[in-house]
């Protein structure tokens, strides 16, 4: 059945004018990031995201956010692009790839060769000031502290929020605009590595469907699109991506 699904997966991707692809952590799992909502050991069944990653925990008590984030982006700073990556970088070279629309925060689609990304859930590179706006690189300020240690803007004296999304905050438009119009006018779209369970992402591959295309699932674990979905393959983005491109190539 893998074989099948891969060639089948090939096939459609070789006869779309526009494919769009969705990832989210299972995709920069293989590289050492942790994910949040895997049964034994997503972060969540550690933490409660509303306490430490929602955007009212962080103003309530800005240290506990950091205490929590800091490891964490110690780890994601530390990450090198896996074959998953280097893949999906490869999918824009032999493939109509024309948007990648990730909710991971890591950059690794970059750094692998990706050109055309639209990060949902922001990124690590740059931290704004929650009181006069005033973004810096953490490139000049990384590590930004210890852990606990609060990152303040050396302007105005605010605090300093990485430019990730928590929860309860809006997604970036420009970003969340441009996944939403590649699903509405994409005629493959490829979820990989992400649970759904999290919108607006979420919704994406019901978007895609509404509006006639085929969505293909890429996820070790069943999803609630699955039912939904033309093609599902459970299966290690980073095992299935490679075999995708060799399967185009052949």
């Amino acid at each position: 059945m893998a074989d099948y699904a891969i060639q089948q997966a090939a096939d459609w991707i070789q006869n779309a004018s526009f494919v769009m692809v969705l990832t989210g952590a299972g995709v920069s799992t293989p590289s050492g990031i942790p994910d949040f909502r895997s049964p034994s050991s997503g972060m969540w069944t550690k933490v409660d995201p509303m306490t430490v990653a929602s955007i009212w925990g962080y103003l309530e008590n800005p240290d506990q956010f950091y205490r929590w984030f800091m490891p964490l982006a110690r780890q994601i700073r530390q990450a090198k692009p896996n074959p998953a990556h280097f893949a999906l970088a490869e999918l824009e070279q032999v493939a109509s790839l024309k948007l990648l629309a990730t909710q991971n925060i890591d950059s690794l689609h970059q750094t692998a060769g990706s050109r055309h990304v639209a990060e949902l859930h922001g990124h690590l590179r740059t931290a704004s000031c929650m009181a006069c706006a005033e973004q810096i690189s953490l490139e000049d300020s990384w590590p930004l502290a210890e852990p606990g240690a609060i990152l303040r803007c050396q302007q105005c004296g605010g605090l300093m929020k990485p430019d990730v999304i928590l929860f309860g905050e809006p997604l970036p438009y420009d970003a969340l605009r441009a996944a939403q119009e590649g699903a509405l006018f994409c005629d493959l779209l490829i979820s990989i590595g992400t649970s759904l369970e999290v919108e607006p992402a979420a919704d994406l591959p019901h978007l895609a469907k509404r509006s006639g295309s085929r969505v293909i699932i890429v996820n070790r674990q069943p999803t609630v699109v699955d039912k939904i979905a033309d093609l599902v393959i459970h299966d290690d983005a980073a095992k299935a991506l490679p075999a995708l491109v060799r399967a185009l190539r052949r």
